[in-house]
């Protein structure tokens, strides 16, 4: 039997910088997002199948390797961001001079204190494990590339190793790193590397 090993990569740098960008706003790829994406993956081919978040910042940059690879391209609407409520759009800076008492109080504790409108961690987390599980039982015995968020990639692996919901924000992952999973035997590979 193949295992089916499924390759996580987070977007590069967005148009706009560093800014809570959850799924309500849809932000290309900038040109270091680009350049980031491109050096991450390099000339590797080893997939399947992609599977992408429908954002534009993953989306795009997922269609442009399938193209040149001839790959199949899957949207997964699972693996749109956490929504951010009243933070989308703003940077850390903002938030702070906003409200600095919730902003310490998400750091805190992101679990209990989120930003206001936002979305609830145990729905997010429930929407992207689903994303997962149909994309793992879909491509099954394949070599899959996910191409989404830090915190979708930070749901998948925290569902791996069966953290609690506050356990995925202990996963740094930075923008274009690469994380590997062996679905079949439940295994985190590495987490935030790069092929070239």
């Amino acid at each position: 039997m193949t295992d089916t090993i499924i390759d996580l990569i987070r977007h590069g740098e967005p148009v706009g910088g560093s800014m809570y960008r959850g799924h309500s706003i849809d932000n290309p790829l900038s040109d270091k997002g680009w350049q980031q994406m491109r050096q991450a993956i390099g000339e590797n081919n080893q997939w399947q199948q992609i599977v992408s978040s429908p954002m534009l910042r993953c989306r795009e940059f997922a269609k442009e390797l399938a193209n040149k690879y001839n790959l199949p391209i899957q949207i997964e609407d699972n693996f749109k961001e956490v929504g951010f409520g009243d933070w989308e759009g703003l940077s850390r800076q903002q938030v702070q001079q906003k409200n600095l008492t919730e902003y310490n109080n998400f750091y805190r504790n992101p679990v209990k204190y989120r930003p206001n409108n936002s979305e609830q961690l145990d729905n997010f987390i429930n929407r992207v494990v689903t994303g997962y599980k149909n994309t793992s039982l879909q491509f099954n015995q394949q070599r899959v590339l996910i191409v989404a968020h830090a915190g979708v990639i930070r749901a998948i692996l925290a569902h791996i190793v069966g953290a609690p919901d506050w356990g995925l924000y202990n996963f740094r992952i930075a923008n274009a790193g690469i994380s590997r999973i062996n679905e079949t035997k439940k295994e985190i590979l590495f987490i935030n590397h790069s092929f070239n």
